[in-house]
């Protein structure tokens, strides 16, 4: 086929494809949108953070949208060469729907590609870096955040107070913290110096007390302690938008490569629901990616059906296998986690449904077939 028409059909399904993409991970990013104003108007965060948030952000909204945009934009592409006849035109040029489907199946294995290197290597990447982002952000926070003379209850159960703050900032001094954590009792600590501290590896802030008693009271009032330290270290929860980028002191499976998943499936000792967990990770770095090759299959034969209401029909069709795909390997994915599938069957029935699919849907509209009037005679046939 020459390379001129090769090109068009390309293009046809490529522009749509770019605007499809931008408007679904914009869509994905608006709900987002009010943890990061929240991060910007009550936090102070600068908005070089705020685009930093944004940027790593997007690996992770696109490993799911690029098989979106692929499938939708061809439908749409394909139903427009359709509907304007140029479909049949070429057929009647002697140019068969497998050479027509080439451009198209060059776009699934690019989008293939692109997937799988976000699924793989910028995705746990990103959410690493967005974790310790936040984490930064958060430490920022709760040092800029504390003055002197001032109650400071940015922490989750943890009332603190300092008489002084050097011009340096380092410490704090003549330190009154109260802690209502613990059920039932009622700590307020006296410190003459304290200190916050940022652990980068674990991911936790420590505010660390020097030379002061801890003074316990119970609910009832009718018991009383007292402790003295010279070195008393709490553990402080931050709170709101950036709390989570303190509370895990190890990598999510969201947030290994495929090698560290692996590994971690190793480890003796390890619970069944976490290995299970580490599983579906696993194989959704693989399945995810190549639904873009299922997806291109599937949406060329349902794309060239003639009809009328060319893009309206074709975001409606795109909506609804995207619906069904993903209500298929959400369910899996909750039957992997219960035990009752093997990670698998969860992650890979979705894919291999909709391959065969479109398989059959591409082999019926080669041979020029309505699949709907194929299964009216089959009714018909079969109830008669």
């Amino acid at each position: 086929m020459p390379k001129i028409i090769n090109r068009y059909i390309f293009k046809e399904v490529a522009i749509p494809f770019a605007m499809i993409l931008f408007v679904l991970t914009f869509i994905l990013l608006m709900g987002k949108l009010l943890q990061i104003m929240d991060l910007l108007v009550n936090k102070g965060i600068s908005m070089l953070a705020i685009i930093k948030i944004i940027v790593l952000l997007m690996p992770s909204f696109m490993m799911f949208t690029i098989p979106i945009a692929l499938l939708i934009a061809i439908l749409v592409g394909m139903g427009r060469l359709s509907a304007d006849n140029e479909i049949t035109a070429l057929k009647a040029s002697g140019i068969s729907l497998q050479q027509i489907f080439h451009p198209l199946a060059v776009a699934a294995l690019i989008t293939f590609i692109l997937t799988i290197i976000i699924s793989n290597f910028l995705v746990p990447k990103s959410n690493m870096a967005t974790k310790q982002l936040l984490f930064s952000i958060a430490q920022q926070n709760a040092s800029a955040g504390i003055k002197e003379k001032v109650f400071n209850a940015d922490f989750n159960g943890i009332l603190l107070y300092a008489e002084k703050i050097p011009v340096d900032g380092n410490h704090m001094e003549s330190v009154i913290v109260s802690d209502s954590r613990i059920a039932g009792e009622q700590s307020t600590i006296v410190a003459q110096k304290a200190y916050l501290i940022a652990n980068q590896e674990s991911l936790k802030i420590v505010l660390r007390l020097e030379n002061g008693a801890t003074h316990i009271v119970s609910d009832d009032l009718k018991s009383y302690r007292k402790i003295d330290f010279k070195t008393y270290d709490i553990n402080l929860d931050l709170a709101a938008a950036m709390s989570d980028a303190g509370k895990e002191e190890t990598k999510s499976s969201t947030e290994m490569t495929l090698n560290e998943l692996l590994a971690k499936m190793k480890k003796p000792g390890l619970e069944d629901a976490a290995v299970r967990e580490l599983a579906i990770e696993a194989h959704k770095k693989f399945s995810i990616p190549l639904s873009c090759i299922f997806f291109g299959i599937l949406a060329f034969p349902l794309g060239i059906r003639s009809h009328r209401a060319v893009k309206s029909r074709g975001f409606a069709v795109g909506l609804i296998v995207v619906s069904v795909y993903y209500l298929l390997r959400i369910g899996g994915e909750a039957l992997v986690e219960t035990g009752r599938l093997s990670p698998v069957v969860g992650a890979w029935t979705p894919n291999l449904l909709f391959a065969l699919l479109g398989i059959y849907l591409f082999i019926m509209a080669n041979r020029e077939k309505s699949l709907w009037l194929s299964l009216k005679i089959f009714l018909r046939r079969r109830f008669k």
